[in-house]
């Protein structure tokens, strides 16, 4: 995979050298490009912002050096196909960035991300990018920052892991939170005693299918207490009767294959009020 970063801040991309992502730069697994965006400025003050016409607050990063520096981008593929390069926005405007959407990406030649500042980029570099380019904003989750360099890091993490030959065990990415739509169990390791606390006595058993069984249920549990949305979105069309039964202790039944919360009840039987 090749992915190139465009940013006014390319020593912020410095992290990407380091862990596995750097590792799999060095075995040729990733081809990463980061470059400034200045360096396709024409003033001598290179400068890539202007005030925002119908007044504002904020400054707007300007088109012309974002369509250079997309174009030579463009023009640099070496093994140029029919198939268009993604072109990443970071943007709280944008579709929100998931696992699956990671899984997604993974599958990509290239993808190219842009590091907008300010109050964002003109908005005609993401109409104008459209001729060559697959353009899809994203956003990390309903908060902002102060530019897109912090998302690039997180984004390109979380897709390149995925690559393979990058993780070392490839199984370990299948029982993380998120790969099945829930989150993960709690994991432990020795002692099996410290300060007091013990690591729950099943893991000692030896008896593997208990063990995925509470991993399963402690699933669920951990889920159900953290993140309920995922639940709600979560196929359980086909669990078997312990997993029901389970679901069925925090609360939730199985309707026509999707999770419903039961009511809270209160002390006659009815629904309790808030």
């Amino acid at each position: 995979m090749r992915i190139d970063v465009v940013s006014i801040f390319p020593e912020y991309l410095a992290p990407l050298e380091l862990s596995l992502i750097g590792k799999a730069r060095q075995d040729g697994l990733l081809d990463l490009n980061v470059h400034d965006l200045r360096d396709f400025t024409t003033d001598k003050h290179r400068s890539v912002d202007d005030t925002p016409y119908g007044g504002g607050a904020g400054m707007v990063m300007k088109a012309e050096p974002w369509a250079l520096a997309l174009s030579s981008v463009a023009a640099g593929r070496e093994d140029a196909t029919d198939r268009k390069p993604v072109l990443i926005v970071p943007s709280p405007a944008g579709e929100r960035f998931t696992q699956a959407l990671a899984h997604e990406l993974a599958e990509e030649d290239q993808l190219v991300f842009a590091c907008g500042r300010y109050e964002g980029i003109d908005e005609r570099v993401i109409e104008w990018a459209e001729e060559h380019f697959t353009v899809r904003p994203m956003s990390l989750g309903d908060y902002v920052l102060n530019g897109g360099e912090v998302a690039v890091l997180a984004m390109t993490e979380a897709i390149v892991r995925l690559l393979p030959g990058v993780v070392g065990n490839p199984e370990s990415l299948i029982e993380e939170s998120h790969s099945d739509g829930l989150l993960e169990y709690p994991v432990y390791t020795k002692p099996s005693t410290w300060r007091d606390r013990e690591v729950p006595p099943v893991l000692l058993s030896g008896n593997h299918g208990k063990i995925a069984q509470w991993r399963r249920h402690e699933q669920y549990r951990r889920t159900a207490e953290r993140r309920p949305d995922l639940l709600a979105e979560f196929d359980a069309g086909k669990l078997p009767r312990a997993d029901r039964t389970a679901l069925g202790d925090l609360g939730y039944d199985v309707v026509d294959g999707h999770l419903r919360l039961r009511p809270a009840e209160g002390g006659n039987g009815t629904p309790a009020e808030g």
